[in-house]
């Protein structure tokens, strides 16, 4: 059976996609190949290149690079989070390890063929979500591949979340799906991931409209929840004079889902605007490319991400009503802000 590994590259991002591979940095060391499938002379070649590491650094740098070059292998899966849109990408080894000595950034690397791309973290249990959210560069997924992989073969979003296990309910699970050491960014994904799913378990749809108004209201607007058995695909009024008499009036859809949402989903939502108005579409997922085409398409339309919500509350969690702070308890605080891999 094919392995599931998670990769983290902050450094390359569309570019990734547009071109289909992974890869890794520490340029420093030439093509890898040239030194086989050998521990000590890849050790000696990380040490060379970076005279300056710290000694318990050379050795994590060196096995992830051997890794990379020769223990995944083709047909291998592969998990990559996107930090800069907090979605996930998800594809298949199609190649060998290549050196690309051309490259500016990042010359280590393997083709991909992507399966999926932007899918939404919370459509995911937490342990899976911390599994990903490892500390090093490149790893092996050994406590939740097979989440992986069902999500890849589920004929949509909704009946892979049908086939998820309940969150662990014992201490001791509980614990097992925290574990591993805290940095500064896991802390900080593990917040965002704390805040999409508890909005999308502990909220019902009706719950999560009054919840978008309460986010616009900190944001400065003037919102109100339309009614909920009759709206017309707007569940959410908003504006920026206290009458709202001065356009535009800002319509809003809200979908209390993690499932990624279609053009047909968008454009009902495009067909009730008529002159001066503007569109907000609200989930707590994301939406397929077409959708993507279609906010391009109208200046009048604007299409918000489960991140976008997620980064929303970070921003204005000060201003939340208390019923909110309530659901979800946050507060700051300094973190250790060191890169568990350079020892």
């Amino acid at each position: 059976m094919s392995q599931v590994w998670g990769i983290h590259n902050d450094t390359l991002n569309t570019e990734l996609l547009e071109k289909g591979f992974i890869s890794i940095g520490w340029d420093a060391v030439s093509d890898l190949a040239s030194y086989g499938d050998d521990r000590e002379r890849i050790k000696n070649a990380v040490a060379h290149g970076y005279p300056d590491a710290k000694p318990g650094a050379i050795p994590v740098w060196a096995g992830m690079l051997r890794r990379f070059a020769f223990a995944l292998q083709i047909d291998d899966l592969v998990v990559a989070p996107n930090k800069a849109d907090s979605t996930l990408n998800l594809g298949r080894i199609s190649g060998d390890y290549e050196y690309q000595p051309s490259a500016r950034v990042h010359r280590h690397r393997r083709p991909v063929q992507w399966l999926k791309v932007g899918v939404a973290r919370s459509l995911f249990s937490r342990g899976a979500l911390n599994e990903i959210g490892s500390a090093l560069t490149l790893f092996q997924v050994n406590n939740h591949p097979d989440e992986f992989r069902r999500f890849l073969e589920a004929p949509s979003d909704e009946a892979f979340v049908e086939q998820l296990p309940p969150s662990p309910s014992s201490d001791e699970d509980a614990e097992a799906a925290i574990a591993g050491e805290p940095n500064a960014q896991r802390i900080d994904q593990h917040t965002r991931d704390f805040i999409a799913n508890t909005l999308l378990d502990s909220l019902s749809h009706e719950e999560f409209e009054l919840f978008t108004a309460d986010l616009l209201r900190c944001m400065g607007y003037q919102a109100r929840v339309t009614q909920y058995s009759a709206d017309g695909g707007v569940d959410v009024l908003a504006h920026k004079d206290p009458l709202g008499l001065e356009p535009p009036l800002i319509k809003v859809q809200c979908k209390h889902t993690s499932s990624s949402q279609g053009r047909p989903d968008v454009q009902r939502l495009s067909g009730t605007l008529a002159a001066n108005e503007v569109g907000l579409f609200v989930t707590l997922g994301n939406y397929t490319r077409e959708a993507t085409d279609l906010e391009r398409e109208r200046q009048n339309l604007r299409l918000f991400t489960g991140a976008n919500i997620t980064e929303l509350v970070l921003q204005h969690y000060a201003e939340l009503p208390p019923r909110w702070k309530t659901l979800l308890p946050l507060r700051p605080m300094l973190v250790v802000d060191r890169d568990p891999q350079d020892g």
